[in-house]
């Protein structure tokens, strides 16, 4: 019997089915081992050796394997076709080779879709471990500590508040944080253009004005509404006719199949996933056998793959759609090593695989695998030059047809910005035509600020620069949001007071690190190593050289002198010039001192000199926002004590504030209400919450209603629910309180919110019970009803398959119930330490 290792179960079940008896096929679970999250993992003192420890959630597998290796002829290992599954495979190998149940004949085969051709190749041409792939992987993934552990612990001390630092997380942070810079130093200019609505043959088009009194106009040539009312009045009053029609060819070639990276991007901005969302959905597509590997940087495929795309597009079309001869795309992969096929179905002639997301992620994989083996597009690109009878002015219509669609009757590339007027239609014009003018508009514009990131732009922007690989991206982007260092908006990304913080701090301090520069040359010695042309521990050496003195150095610095270079260094964000000559620095409260920024147990914010005399604060975030320099905010007075309530900002935000002193009371303002908004009436109900509902009508005891640190719940009889918004805590009745610490009480009583699952994985394939990935106290776990599995460490949430899923529900059903507290054998009790006898009195 031979020994089959691979990664996933899904994958083992497919395969098992395709190699047929004398084979038997078992699921690692991805990586069995890693660097324990603890000093000494790394010692770059003795050439970089790394001590590995196993999961602790992954013995059970590891010893199911073991046993099968210790009777097995052959071990067989068939992980992913790239650098982590060379790594996976090499630590199971190594992990087998400790227990001493190690096979004597051991292989390792690689396969790019998991089709019965595929796999049945790869069985007949094994290879032994890339020695040099291992070696990339281990470099990787020792930088990736070295930088945790050792820039993490300065952070903590010298940045309250300040989670965590990564290698490639933080210069990818540095992208969003630059990009919001770009955007408050922008300054905006006025500009204004002139557009005649015209038609001919029935069809209408517009043109834009072009010369002006015998100028050419440009975009921003008027800058001016009298100029712009004057130039429509112009365009108006003539009477304008075609003086030049000029027409020329145009071919659109189609687009190569996608790369991990240009998958993420696209999937974004057609089917608005996230990076990690396409990765999960794409690894479940791979592992049913529908498509190719989807960690690629490659855009070729197979000759058999062409040929069968061919033959699908003569069959679905007409031969007029194939091209002469195969398209075949160059790759842009910086190693050869690692740029495998392109992401491709395995089978042209499906059109659909799954449902739901899965099955809109396969059409467009199949729609641009297959459009790339189609022929061109020819477009006519037209350009129409009208004048008035003096020649002064001009008006320019663009537009174009398509003459043959080609590849774009199946598929179209998506775009970030938007669609351009080359790209409208014009109806067939000749010189000496006069359209009819309908209409003429001067519209006002302002030059618009460099848009934000959003997922494809960031993932495309990283990719040209060269930092991370795309196969890393997802994660990388899932990091910044877990640590709130950004959040999403409208699909796009904003950085947090955290994130613009550490990426201050971070350029201030390590600026050589966070470089895009030495980011990419990074990058380019890790894909060395994996080609065989650099040493592994010859890469270390030289990064930990220099990388080890600069933490050391940052170290010994007093908070107080961290802070001082980061007061310089942010001065322009935190104090931008007001435009009048005055401080920016200035007090707005008392007037004299200067404001500064300051540490704080949870973070930066900026507060008077003149403390604890004048208590002026502002939030790190809140800077250059007038509102927050005009002190405190009198909303009127409290019709009970008649003193004074206050709208005031802190180093926690806004607050509202009834009298003065330190007993005043204070509440403070939740984030999804606008301060813009607050007046007395509202500063009035937050300062005497909590509320009451009423009596509980079967209890008799009193429902409240009230705002905590987590947002608005509601409180009784020791019991909690969490409430959708803040607007609820003051106008939710009884029926509805009554009606939401009832569903809270569901869950067992351990609930505070809803019991709503974060995902419904699927019916279990043996038992038919839907499993639920459910968020629990202690994280997030996967049941079918009657069995609980909390998930391991080592599996994302988001990446969790239903096969997954189902194999932890079995193993922890296997075990039996979880004993009860109190119940069984009691515990030995420990001997209390020996007394000496007190004396007598």
């Amino acid at each position: 019997m031979k020994l089959v290792v691979v990664e996933s179960p899904a994958k083992a079940k497919t395969i098992e089915k395709y190699l047929g008896p004398g084979y038997r096929v078992l699921a690692s679970y991805g990586h069995v081992r890693d660097l324990p999250p603890k000093d000494g993992s790394v010692d770059p003192d003795q050439g970089f050796a790394m001590q590995w420890e196993t999961y602790a959630d992954k013995a059970r597998q590891l010893k199911a394997i073991a046993d099968e290796a210790k009777g097995a002829e052959a071990l067989i290992l068939a992980t992913d076709p790239d650098r982590e599954g060379e790594a996976i495979s090499w630590h199971v190998q190594e992990v087998l080779e400790k227990r001493k149940a190690l096979p004597a004949h051991v292989e390792r085969v690689t396969f790019n879709a998991i089709t019965k051709a595929a796999v049945t190749d790869a069985m007949a041409h094994p290879r032994g471990l890339d020695e040099d792939l291992i070696d990339a992987y281990r470099a990787r993934r020792a930088l990736d500590y070295l930088v945790g552990f050792t820039l993490s612990p300065v952070l903590w001390r010298k940045l309250p508040g300040a989670k965590s630092a990564g290698r490639v997380q933080s210069v990818a942070l540095r992208l969003i944080v630059d990009r919001e810079r770009e955007i408050e130093l922008f300054r905006p200019q006025e500009y204004w253009s002139v557009t005649a609505l015209m038609e001919a043959d029935g069809t209408e088009f517009q043109a834009r004005l072009v010369r002006y009194n015998g100028e050419k106009i440009d975009r921003l040539t008027i800058g001016e509404e009298g100029t712009a009312l004057a130039a429509k009045r112009a365009v108006e009053e003539g009477l304008f006719s075609v003086v030049s029609v000029d027409t020329k060819p145009l071919t659109r070639n189609p687009p190569p199949p996608f790369t991990t990276s240009t998958l993420q991007q696209e999937a974004a901005r057609k089917l608005g996933f996230a990076a990690s969302q396409t990765m999960r959905i794409a690894q479940t597509l791979y592992e049913e056998g529908a498509i190719t590997y989807m960690r690629t940087d490659g855009v070729q495929m197979a000759e058999e793959a062409v040929s069968a795309a061919r033959r699908a597009v003569a069959s679905r079309f007409d031969a007029g759609y194939v091209p002469d001869k195969p398209r075949h795309y160059a790759t842009r992969a910086k190693n050869a090593q690692e740029a495998h096929e392109a992401i491709r179905p395995t089978d042209f002639s499906r059109e659909r695989a799954g449902s739901g997301d899965h099955a809109r992620l396969y059409e467009l994989i199949w729609k641009r695998a297959l459009a790339s083996q189609m022929a061109s597009a020819r477009l006519e690109r037209t350009t129409a030059e009208l004048a008035d009878g003096t020649g002064q002015h001009a008006l320019r219509a663009t537009g174009q047809v398509v003459l043959f669609p080609g590849f774009l009757a199946l598929y179209e590339e998506g775009r970030d910005d938007a669609e351009d007027e080359d790209s409208r239609r014009l109806p067939r014009l000749r010189d000496g035509d006069t359209p009819a003018k309908k209409q003429v508009t001067a519209e006002q514009h302002f030059t618009q600020p460099p848009p934000r990131y959003s997922e494809a732009s960031l993932v495309k922007r990283m990719e040209e620069l060269g930092i991370g690989r795309p196969s890393t991206y997802a994660a990388t982007l899932q990091t910044l949001k877990d640590r709130d260092y950004v959040r999403l908006d409208k699909n796009r990304f904003h950085p947090e007071e955290s994130g613009r913080l550490l990426t201050a701090f971070l350029e201030r301090f390590f600026e050589r690190y966070v470089s895009y520069d030495f980011t990419a040359h990074l990058e380019d010695e890790l894909d060395d190593i994996s080609g065989g042309r650099m040493q592994w521990q010859a890469v270390l050496e030289e990064f930990w050289r220099d990388f080890k003195p600069k933490t050391a150095e940052v170290m010994e610095q007093k908070p107080s002198e961290i802070t001082a270079a980061l007061d310089d260094f942010l001065s322009p964000f935190l104090f931008p010039d007001k435009g009048d000559g005055s401080d920016p620095r200035l007090c707005p409260l008392c007037g004299t001192g200067r404001l500064g920024l300051r540490g704080g147990r949870f973070g930066a914010f900026v507060a008077c000199s003149n403390y604890p005399e004048c208590k002026f604060t502002r939030r790190f975030g809140q800077a250059g926002e007038q509102s927050e320099d005009s002190g405190p905010q009198v909303l009127g007075q409290d019709p009970e004590s008649g003193q004074d309530v206050t709208l005031r900002s802190g180093r926690f935000g806004p607050y509202f504030q009834l009298g003065d002193g330190k007993e005043a009371k204070r509440a403070s303002l939740p984030k999804d209400v606008p301060a813009a908004e607050a007046d007395l009436d509202m500063a009035l109900r937050f300062l005497r919450l909590p509320r009451t509902v009423g009596a509980h009508p079967e209890t008799g005891k009193e429902i409240i209603a009230n705002l905590g640190r987590y947002g608005p719940y509601l409180q009784h009889d020791g019991k909690y629910a969490k409430l959708a918004s803040t607007a609820e805590i003051f106008e939710i009745g009884m029926n509805a309180a009554v009606a939401k610490l009832a569903d809270a009480a569901g869950g067992g009583g351990r609930a505070r919110g809803s019991r709503e699952p974060l995902k419904l994985l699927g019916p279990h394939p043996r038992t038919e019970a839907e499993i639920k990935l459910m968020e629990g106290r202690f994280g997030p776990y996967v049941t079918d009803g009657t069995t609980n599995a909390t998930l391991p460490r080592s599996v994302a949430p988001d990446q969790l398959t239903l096969e997954e899923a189902a194999q932890l529900i079995d193993e922890r059903a296997a075990k039996g119930p979880p004993a009860k507290k109190g119940r069984g054998r009691k515990a030995p009790a420990k001997k209390a330490p020996s007394k000496k006898k007190a004396a007598k009195k």
